[in-house]
């Protein structure tokens, strides 16, 4: 059984990717049922997603690997210990 997928994308994005398809000799909606299928067989998206941190993405993670470095910042193995430390 068949079903209708409506989606809205830009204009441009759409015309470049029927271009492309249609080189590939693939109309739309086979690429679509392509990428569907794909989702499928991988459990989720297949490709790789990455997203580029900015700068105070950067330095905060940097600052979180100096502190689990550092021997003189008190660390804690279970949420009672922490738990306690801020309750002090």
């Amino acid at each position: 059984m068949n079903t209708t997928i409506n989606i809205r994308t830009d204009k441009d994005v759409k015309d470049k990717a029927e271009k492309i398809f249609s080189e590939l000799g693939v109309s739309m909606s086979t690429a679509v049922n392509m990428f569907l299928r794909q989702t499928i067989r991988h459990g989720g998206i297949p490709f790789e997603l990455k997203a580029t941190p900015n700068a105070e993405t950067i330095s905060a993670i940097e600052e979180g690997r100096n502190i689990a470095k550092d021997k003189d910042i008190k660390g804690y193995t279970d949420m009672d210990s922490l738990r306690k430390a801020l309750e002090e």
